[in-house]
């Protein structure tokens, strides 16, 4: 069954909140990525976490990181670390062992309300399992395409039996949460349950115009008014950095003193920095740093197939830049055609390449978008984004 996220169905279950106002819940949320690691997960379940600790008891289940890694002191949440390994060609990423043993007689002896699973790992698997045996409240996330990735890492044998693995994961609770309306249609088409959709939020007070440096344009090799391009992403096959870079090949045809700047981090960033020696890559960069590298640049390109949402285009439209990317995930249900930026149809790789084109050869339509980008922004704060997820789950506790 798709349930939507339409102002009725948010309205029901913010009513839930209203309703049980004042009682606290025992809340579970089991994930194997978490801050200092950097990627849409993580920082999107630190949100959510930071957004129920006022109102409910959270005891967080994640991936012990390194042997350093310990439980925080003055953290509002308790915290049960629990051993795993490095995700194989995804540097800094980690993966759970399995644990439902430990987890059973854990929540045996402080068994939570609910228990909200945010990655499909061993770990995610161990806690859906050990939760069913306990008769807990489950729901669940889904953040990443996993099955969708196989094609990218020369595994295309295993997108069957991957996605297979993951609806059977998701419909073992109660609830997935998903990020768009598109995506649960998707799913829903592919046999998935009970999906629910919660949007994503963006930090408008450091995600912001006012960061812009042009010091860190001068670095760049551009001055005020150079055309630079933006793309902020994991460095890896899936993003399809190659459209981008093709994408600014045409216009530095059309504008020599266009310029390029590439933010993070993966498998395929010490090929294209080679390939590609006029092109910044500026490596991984988090909170300032990050803000400054958005709203210096003056268009932000994203040509990936392959996100769940991607926060990184509400991060892009905070910084007061106009976005060009395909009309899917989060560019689809924010970007508006030719008002906050440009959308091509997914796939159409010649209609990306002349929006890029035209857009950065346009500098007054480049900066009214960038305008009406940040006011598109303004209204997409965390906080309401918390109070769905929290009503979401308190509907599954019920």
């Amino acid at each position: 069954m798709l349930l939507s996220s339409s102002r009725r169905s948010m309205a029901a279950m913010n009513e839930t909140i209203r309703q049980h106002n004042g009682k606290r819940r025992r809340i579970s949320l089991v994930t194997e990525t978490w801050p200092p690691e950097v990627n849409g997960v993580a920082m999107t379940t630190e949100r959510m976490v930071d957004g129920l600790v006022a109102h409910h008891d959270i005891e967080l289940v994640r991936v012990r990181q390194s042997a350093q890694d310990g439980i925080p002191e003055q953290a509002a949440y308790r915290s049960l670390l629990m051993p795993g390994m490095g995700l194989p060609k995804y540097n800094g990423l980690h993966l759970g062992f399995p644990a439902t043993g430990k987890l059973l007689r854990h929540w045996q002896q402080h068994r939570p309300d609910l228990v909200h699973v945010v990655t499909e790992g061993p770990l995610g698997w161990s806690a859906v399992s050990a939760a069913h045996r306990l008769g807990i409240p489950l729901s669940s996330d889904f953040h990443t395409n996993f099955h969708n990735y196989s094609s990218h890492y020369g595994a295309r044998l295993l997108q069957r039996p991957v996605l297979a693995y993951l609806r059977r994961l998701h419909n073992r609770t109660r609830a997935t949460l998903v990020p768009t309306e598109d995506l649960a249609r998707e799913l829903a088409a592919q046999g998935f349950a009970d999906l629910k959709v919660v949007s994503r939020g963006v930090d408008t007070r450091l995600f912001h115009p006012r960061q812009r440096s042009m010091m860190r344009r001068h670095d760049w090799g551009a001055d005020e008014h150079d055309p630079v391009l933006i793309m902020v992403s994991r460095v890896a096959p899936e993003k399809n950095f190659p459209l981008a870079i093709r994408a600014f090949r045409a216009l530095q045809a059309q504008l020599p003193q266009a310029r390029m700047v590439i933010v993070g981090d993966g498998p395929q960033r010490q090929a294209l920095a080679k390939a590609n020696p006029d092109i910044h890559f500026a490596g991984m960069q988090t909170g300032q740093a990050l803000a400054e590298h958005y709203a210096s640049a003056d268009m932000f390109v994203f040509p990936s197939l392959s996100e769940t949402f991607g926060n990184v285009t509400l991060e892009a439209m905070a910084s007061g830049l106009p976005v060009v990317a395909y009309r899917y995930a989060a560019a689809k249900q924010h970007v508006r055609d030719g008002e906050t930026g440009r959308l091509a149809n997914p796939g159409d790789e010649l209609a990306f390449i002349q929006a890029v084109q035209a857009l950065a050869a346009d500098v007054a339509a480049c900066r009214r978008m960038g305008a009406a980008s940040r006011l598109v922004a303004d209204g997409l704060g965390w906080e309401q984004i918390c109070q769905d997820f929290e009503a979401a789950l308190l509907a599954v506790a019920e």
